[in-house]
C-alpha cells in the first residue's frame, strides 16, 4: 500500500514542495524538488525524520539553575521523548566547559548530547 507525504523543503533557501510517495520504506516517487539536497531531504524526511534537539539540563553550585545543551548532530525524532527523558533525569555539578559530553550515546542513538556554554561555579 502505497502512502504520500507532502514536505517544505529546508535543505536550501528555495523552499521546494515535495511529494514523497512510499512503499513500505521504498521511495517510488518524488516530485517538487529542484536541487539534488531536495531529493536527499525528502527520502530522509519520508522514511526517518531527523531533528537537532536543543533543551536545558539541571546543574548544582552554576552560576545559573540551567545549562542550555544540544545534541551533536540531528537524532530521529522518535528518539526525541527518550533522550528528553534521560536528560530531565541528568543533575550535573559546575562548572562544565562549553562543548562538555554531558550525555553520551543519548537513548542509544549513538549521538552525544553536548553542552552549549561554559557554566562557571556560581
Amino acid at each position: 500500500m502505497a502512502t504520500e507525504h507532502e514536505f517544505i523543503c529546508t535543505a536550501c533557501p528555495k523552499g521546494c514542495r515535495l511529494r514523497v510517495v512510499m512503499e513500505g520504506k521504498d521511495v517510488v516517487k518524488m516530485e517538487g524538488y529542484t536541487c539534488r539536497k531536495g531529493i536527499d531531504y525528502g527520502k530522509q524526511e519520508a522514511s526517518d525524520p531527523q531533528r537537532m534537539l536543543a533543551t536545558t539540563v539541571r546543574v548544582e553550585n552554576g552560576f545559573h539553575p540551567l545549562l542550555p545543551v544540544y545534541t551533536q548532530k540531528p537524532i530521529s525524532k522518535e528518539k526525541i521523548g527518550a533522550v528528553l527523558a534521560a536528560l530531565r533525569d541528568l543533575h550535573l555539578k559546575a562548572p562544565i566547559n562549553a562543548q562538555t559530553v554531558v550525555l553520551a550515546d543519548a537513548a542509544g542513538t549513538g549521538v552525544d548530547v553536548l553542552a552549549s556554554r561554559d557554566m562557571p561555579v556560581g
